[in-house]
């Protein structure tokens, strides 16, 4: 398993640093009932439900204290289930900014992460994911995500270390 929380914190600072603009993208904060009325809901979801892994008012729910947003960061509307653009303002919020590349990192790799870069790529935007700063629950669906699927929506598939040497030759040009 890779330092994930350590290659965010890093990635992060370097973005912050840079004057790179962080879109914050959360997960829905549960409600034990969230799903009681929905037609639809995935076993997935029920489970989640079940779990209350992002309880409001939870552990889960609340933000890591190492990434908790800052001024100037965009903190979009909570998205419900795994693409950040589905039902969300991250588009409109993406777009009002100038922005036309987004960097990908995060969790969980295949889904959450997946989704969003696979709509952003969709939507115009160039995708780079960053492979050692996202998280899944087994190797293989970190494979899934960055060696199967990655190939079809990101633009760029890198590390951590690439990513930074890029942040650092673009401020000092």
């Amino acid at each position: 398993m890779h330092a994930v929380l350590d290659h965010l914190r890093q990635i992060i600072a370097a973005a912050r640093g840079a004057g790179i603009r962080v879109f914050v993208v959360p997960h829905h904060r549960a409600e034990p009932t969230d799903f009681s009325t929905w037609k639809h809901p995935t076993p997935y979801q029920l489970s989640s439900a079940k779990l209350q892994v992002f309880a409001k008012g939870s552990w889960g729910g609340e933000w890591h204290p190492d990434f908790a947003s800052q001024e100037g960061d965009v903190v979009i509307k909570e998205h419900w289930a795994r693409n950040g653009f589905a039902n969300t303002d991250l588009d409109q919020q993406l777009k009002q900014h100038g922005i036309q590349r987004v960097i990908l990192v995060g969790l969980i790799a295949n889904t959450c992460v997946e989704a969003t870069g696979r709509f952003a790529m969709e939507l115009g935007y160039h995708v780079t994911l960053v492979k050692d700063a996202t998280a899944a629950f087994g190797p293989e669906m970190m494979r899934a995500a960055h060696e199967l699927n990655g190939p079809a929506f990101a633009h760029a598939i890198v590390t951590t270390s690439e990513l930074l040497s890029s942040l650092q030759q673009a401020c000092s040009a």
